[in-house]
């Protein structure tokens, strides 16, 4: 029963670790790491003071909580415990007390023998809590030659894809005389009367946008995705 209660225990004190890094990253909830830093020597101390630190950007952050030479003991972990932190170690002995209470409270160490594989995985880490960059790109291009209106529909764009493809998923613009009327949604896609997921350069096809009918002969009809592009530290806001 000890056993059980330990390990629910654990499971609702979810700690950061690198292993659950990511997940959380991708569910929003963090944007910052914080460190408990011992290392071997004070040199590789003054170089990992700089280093880590200096990773941070305006978005992102990576906190010392505390960092100092000597073996990582139970007491760098009751403060990683209680600050929801990672304790790093740099050619580092755990004491084993220190050991035992990091297992019991779920809090990771990660000991690292190569100085900058330490700074490079910490900085992937933080390249993961930017805000991706949204990114536009043209899928391809149809022109309007007919347009059918339909009662209780609305307006069917007959048009013939003059370049790329047009998918059924696609954001579109509706540009008319060189200018864009419209942004929207397609609602639906059509090869004659079949429904179709895309259609491609040389043929022909019915659009519908989505709560949009004012379609005119000669329109051009742009598809467009929004792709969402990693971030690098370097670039900042």
């Amino acid at each position: 029963r000890a056993g059980k209660a330990r390990e629910a225990q654990l499971l609702e004190r979810q700690h950061v670790t690198m292993e659950g890094l990511f997940k959380q990253i991708e569910s929003g909830k963090l944007k910052e790491i914080r460190i408990v830093l011992k290392v071997d020597v004070q040199g590789s101390l003054q170089v990992l003071k700089e280093a880590l630190p200096g990773l941070s950007t305006d978005e992102v952050k990576l906190k010392l909580l505390h960092s100092s030479a000597g073996a990582i003991t139970e007491g760098d972990v009751l403060l990683a415990d209680a600050s929801d932190a990672l304790i790093i170690g740099f050619h580092v002995d755990v004491e084993p007390r220190a050991a035992e209470a990091a297992k019991d409270r779920g809090v990771e160490i990660k000991n690292y023998t190569v100085i900058y594989q330490a700074i490079d995985e910490m900085k992937a880490a933080l390249e993961g809590l930017l805000e991706p960059e949204l990114v536009e790109k043209n899928t391809g291009t149809a022109t309007v030659k007919e347009v059918f209106r339909i009662s209780r529909v609305g307006a069917i764009a007959g048009c013939i894809m003059t370049g790329g493809k047009i998918e059924r998923t696609n954001s579109v613009r509706l540009i008319r005389d060189g200018k864009v009327v419209h942004t929207g949604k397609i609602e639906s896609l059509k090869r004659f009367k079949d429904d179709v997921k895309e259609v491609v350069e040389g043929y022909e096809c019915g659009i519908k946008i989505s709560n949009h009918d004012d379609v005119r002969k000669n329109d051009v009809i742009q598809g467009f995705m929004v792709e969402k592009v990693a971030r690098k530290l370097d670039k900042k806001k």
